[in-house]
C-alpha cells in the first residue's frame, strides 16, 4: 500500500494515530491526533514523539518501545498527557510494532482516544451517586441520605443496625462531618472485640496506680472524643456492667475513670452501630431496655447489599478504579461472565466482601479486562444463584441482571466506536449473539 494512501486511512480514523521510525521520530500524525493534541501535523512530523506526545509513559515504560522490542501489542492503557497548550488530557494508548511489506520492523503505530467526555461523565454519575463518601443509587439508600443532614444537627443519639460490611461506620462518619462537631474528633471503638476490664478502661480511662500496671494516667475514648463524636461499634456485645457506667453517662453527661475520685463532663455525641437484633437481645434479658432507648433516639438502618443489587455494578466500578490506582494498574474492566457472576451473588458479607473480591481480581490477574478465572474459588466453583436479588415488585432479579448488560454493552460500543466485532471480543461472546442482545434491546436503530 502507497504512503498517499495510507495518509488517507489515517485522516478519516476518529482516534488520533501518528507513527514512528526506529529512531522514535513521527513519520506521519493524523487529524484526530492534530485535534486532541493541539500540535499541526507539520509541527509533529520529524519530531521526536516524546516532545509532541507528552506524558510521564514515555519516560518510565514508554508502550511504544515496549511494542518495538517485544512484537507484542499494547491495548488500552490509561494516561494523561499534555497538549500544545500544556493542558492535561487523559487518553487511551494502544500500541505496536510498524512493519513493511516484507514483515521487517520500520517503526511503531500509537493509536490513542480522548477520554475527557467519558471522564466528564464518570465524574457526574459520581456527583449523583455519591454522598459523604457513600455510593449508591438504591432507592433504599437515597431515602436514607434525605435525612441524613437533619439527624446530624439535631446531636441526638444515634443507633445505626445493620448486617456485617454494610458501611455502618461510614454512616456514622457522615452524620459526624454533617455536623457541628465535625471540626472535633470522630473516635471509634469496637465493643465487640475488646474483654470487660479492657473496655471500660478503653471508654473511661484510669488513673495512675488504679490497677498494678496503671504508672500513669491514661485519658479514655470520652475524652480523647471530647467536643466530637464516639462511634460505639457493636455495642449489642457490651457486657451488663458496662451498660450500666454507659447508661450513666447518657443520662447525667458525667462519668468517673477507673481508680478516679471526681467525676469528669462528657461533651460527646454517642453513635452506635451493631448487627445484632437489640430488641430480641432486651427481651432475652441480655441487653437493659433503658438503656437500648436512649441509644436509639434515631434509628438508621442500613439494606444488606443483596436488596439493593443497583449498587452492585456502581461499587464494582469504584473498587477497580481505586485499586487500580493503587498499584498502578491499567484495568478497562470486567468481561461480561465475570460481571454475571458478580450480579448473581448474593453477598452475605455485603460491600465489604465486594470490595475484598474486586481486590482479589485486580491483584491475582494482570490482564486489561478481568474474567471468572480472576475472581475467589468460591465465586468460580459455586452454580448460578437460583435465589436472585428481590426488587420492587413485579421486578425479578433476572430484570436487574438484563439492565446491567444492557447498559454494558452500550458502554462497550461506545468505547469501540459502534463496532460489534471488537466490541464482542471485548464482552467474551460471539459477533452473532452481540447483534441478538442489541436487537433484542433496541440499543442501535
Amino acid at each position: 500500500m502507497d504512503r498517499s494512501r495510507i495518509e488517507s486511512i489515517l485522516k478519516s480514523i476518529a482516534d488520533g494515530v501518528f507513527t514512528v521510525n526506529q529512531h522514535f521520530k513521527i513519520t506521519s500524525f493524523n487529524r484526530a491526533a492534530t485535534s486532541i493534541t493541539g500540535f499541526e501535523r507539520e509541527e509533529a512530523i520529524g519530531q521526536y514523539c516524546r516532545e509532541i506526545f507528552r506524558t510521564s509513559a514515555c519516560l518510565h515504560h514508554c508502550p511504544l518501545k515496549e511494542a518495538m522490542e517485544t512484537g507484542r501489542d499494547i491495548v488500552n492503557l490509561e494516561v494523561n498527557i499534555l497538549n500544545k497548550h500544556n493542558k492535561e488530557i487523559p487518553v487511551t494508548i494502544s500500541a505496536a510494532v510498524w512493519k513493511d511489506r516484507k514483515g521487517n520492523a520500520i517503526g511503531g503505530v500509537e493509536v490513542f482516544r480522548d477520554l475527557s467526555p467519558i471522564i466528564e461523565l464518570r465524574k457526574k454519575i459520581q456527583k449523583e451517586t455519591t454522598f459523604q463518601n457513600i455510593i449508591s443509587k438504591s432507592k433504599l439508600i437515597l431515602n436514607i441520605f434525605e435525612t441524613l443532614t437533619d439527624i446530624a444537627e439535631s446531636d441526638v443519639t444515634v443507633l445505626i443496625t445493620g448486617e456485617s460490611g454494610t458501611g455502618k461506620e461510614l454512616f456514622a462518619k457522615a452524620i459526624h462531618n454533617l455536623s457541628f462537631r465535625k471540626g472535633r474528633p470522630f473516635v471509634r471503638v469496637n465493643c465487640g472485640a475488646l474483654p470487660e476490664p479492657l473496655l471500660e478502661s478503653e471508654l473511661f480511662g484510669y488513673k495512675r496506680g488504679a490497677f498494678t500496671d496503671a504508672k500513669r494516667d491514661k485519658p479514655g475514648r470520652f475524652r480523647l472524643a471530647d467536643g466530637g463524636s464516639l462511634f460505639l461499634d457493636e455495642i449489642g456485645d457490651i457486657p451488663p456492667a458496662t451498660q450500666v457506667k454507659l447508661l450513666r453517662v447518657l443520662e447525667t453527661k458525667e462519668y468517673e475513670p477507673l481508680g478516679g475520685i471526681s467525676t469528669e463532663k462528657a461533651d460527646v455525641r454517642i453513635i452506635s452501630a451493631t448487627h445484632r437484633d437489640l430488641q430480641s437481645r432486651v427481651e432475652s434479658g441480655d441487653f437493659r431496655e433503658d438503656l437500648y432507648y436512649r441509644l436509639n433516639v434515631i434509628t438508621i438502618d442500613i439494606p444488606p447489599l443483596r436488596e439493593r443489587p443497583e449498587d452492585i455494578s456502581l461499587l464494582i466500578q469504584h473498587f477497580l478504579g481505586h485499586f487500580s490506582k493503587m498499584r498502578g494498574r491499567s484495568i478497562a474492566g470486567l468481561t461480561y461472565s465475570a460481571l454475571e457472576t458478580l450480579l448473581n451473588h448474593d453477598y452475605p458479607g455485603n460491600v465489604r466482601e465486594l470490595q475484598n473480591v474486586v481486590e482479589h481480581a485486580v491483584v491475582v490477574c494482570k490482564t486489561t479486562h478481568l474474567g471468572p478465572e480472576c475472581l475467589p474459588a468460591y465465586l468460580r466453583t459455586k452454580p448460578h444463584l437460583k435465589r436472585r436479588p428481590r426488587l420492587k415488585k413485579g421486578t425479578t432479579g433476572r430484570d436487574t441482571v438484563h439492565e446491567f448488560e444492557q447498559e454494558l454493552i452500550l458502554e462497550t460500543l461506545r468505547r469501540h466506536n459502534g463496532k460489534v466485532k471488537e466490541a464482542a471480543e471485548e464482552l467474551g461472546m460471539h459477533r452473532a449473539t452481540l447483534w441478538r442482545k442489541i436487537r433484542a434491546a433496541k440499543i442501535l436503530p
